[in-house]
């Protein structure tokens, strides 16, 4: 996901550092006869042709005319896109991501900046706001994906060795230094600020949801959960307590705790 670790000038990451350009849209090609050389007879034309134009015949430039000098209706010339436009790259992106990951896992999301992502990717600050509008965004964005790539549907053929794999999974994400310190920080900005709480909540919980929801239905069709079984509730008793040792409590997991959990999760799904 993060790629390649280059700066945001043409220049590596290695070799530059602060840089802050972006790649500009190549500009319109002239049109024949609009060159350096023909500059002077256009203005040439231009002053003479306004001489010649009688008081009430106010011109709007790239609208045609009749003989009779009205203007004809829709007759103006396509706007062309604006040269220079700054075209956001790819190689830029990676590295700023890159730096999001080392500047939470070295100062977490409390203290990160901004501008210590920029310094620690080699860019402008600049470069960071034209992708993102926060650091709260930044790294919304960058949880959303770092679940949905850590927790894979699992399809082992029983609803025990599911919900283990999923376990196995979770629990090395959780692990994860960067899972480790944003998470609980990002609670709390759920907290403090309500109107950002659903983007958090669907940052760290849609992802998860989808693989319960998949758990659950190949269950019901192997006759191993009957069919009005709760996904969301089967997620809680899968990962609530995972959740609760690693992240809360930050404590380690005693040898073979995975495959009671996973044990005492199925018999409370399946218990009549």
């Amino acid at each position: 996901m993060l790629g390649a670790m280059s700066t945001d000038g043409e220049n590596s990451r290695d070799n530059v550092r602060g840089t802050d350009r972006e790649t500009a849209a190549p500009a319109a090609p002239a049109a024949p006869g609009t060159g350096a050389g023909a500059g002077g007879a256009r203005g040439a034309r231009t002053n003479e042709a306004s001489r010649k134009r009688t008081p009430g015949d106010s011109r709007t430039p790239g609208a045609s005319r009749t003989p009779g000098g009205s203007r004809t209706p829709g007759s103006r010339t396509p706007r062309r896109t604006p040269a220079g436009a700054a075209v956001l790259r790819e190689d830029v992106t990676d590295a700023i991501r890159a730096a999001v990951f080392e500047e939470l896992a070295a100062v977490g999301f409390a203290r990160m900046s901004i501008e210590g992502i920029a310094r620690r990717a080699g860019v402008g600050k600049t470069a960071v706001y034209r992708r993102w509008k926060s650091k709260l965004a930044l790294v919304l964005d960058l949880v959303s994906a770092f679940a949905a790539q850590g927790l894979p549907a699992p399809a082992t053929g029983s609803l025990y060795g599911d919900v283990r794999a999923l376990l196995e999974v979770a629990a090395h994400a959780l692990r994860h230094p960067v899972a480790s310190q944003v998470i609980p920080d990002l609670l709390v900005e759920a907290a403090r600020q309500p109107e950002i709480s659903e983007a958090i909540k669907a940052a760290l919980l849609d992802g998860q949801r989808g693989i319960a929801a998949v758990i659950v239905r190949e269950a019901v069709e192997r006759g191993e959960l009957p069919a009005d079984t709760d996904a969301d509730r089967a997620l809680d008793l899968m990962i609530g307590p995972l959740y609760w040792r690693l992240v809360v409590v930050r404590s380690g997991l005693p040898q073979g705790y995975l495959d009671d959990l996973a044990a005492s999760a199925v018999a409370a799904l399946t218990r009549d």
